[in-house]
C-alpha cells in the first residue's frame, strides 16, 4: 500500500464525522512509520468542521506516531487509542488532554456508521 492509498483510506474513515459539538480548535498530526505507506498528514477540527489533509501541521496540539495497521484499527474502532498508547503501539507527543479528544472524533464516526447500518436494515425490511 502506498502513502496515497493509505491517506485516502484514512481520510474516508474520518471525514463525515459529526464534530459540531467540539467547540475548541484541535490539530493532530499523524506520522505513519512504514517503508511504503509512511508519511505525515493532519486532522483538524475548527469551527465545528473536520479537515484531513496530507501535510505536516507544525502548530499542532498533538502528534501521533504509529504503524499504518495500528491507525487503521484505531480508526475502525477495533483498537482503543488509549490501549494502543499504553501498550506503546501508538506514541503521542504534545498536549495529552487534547490528544484524548481523538477518541471522541472516532466514536462520532462510529456512531454515524452504526446509524447508517440501522437505517439500511430498516429500509431492507420494508
Amino acid at each position: 500500500m502506498t502513502y496515497a492509498d493509505f491517506f485516502y483510506d484514512i481520510k474516508g474513515r474520518f471525514m463525515g464525522a459529526d464534530v459540531s459539538d467540539i467547540h475548541e480548535h484541535l490539530a493532530f498530526e499523524f506520522d505513519i512509520e512504514d517503508e511504503e505507506a509512511g508519511g505525515a498528514f493532519y486532522v483538524e477540527v475548527k469551527d465545528g468542521q473536520l479537515s484531513v489533509e496530507p501535510y505536516e501541521y507544525y502548530d499542532r496540539d498533538a502528534r501521533f506516531i504509529c504503524a499504518p495497521e495500528v491507525l487503521l484499527k484505531i480508526a475502525t474502532g477495533e483498537m482503543d487509542p488509549v490501549w494502543a498508547f499504553t501498550t506503546q503501539k501508538l506514541k503521542v507527543e504534545g498536549n495529552i488532554d487534547k490528544a484524548l479528544r481523538l477518541k471522541e472524533i472516532i466514536e462520532a464516526k462510529q456512531k454515524e456508521i452504526q446509524a447508517a447500518k440501522q437505517k439500511e436494515k430498516k429500509a431492507k425490511k420494508k
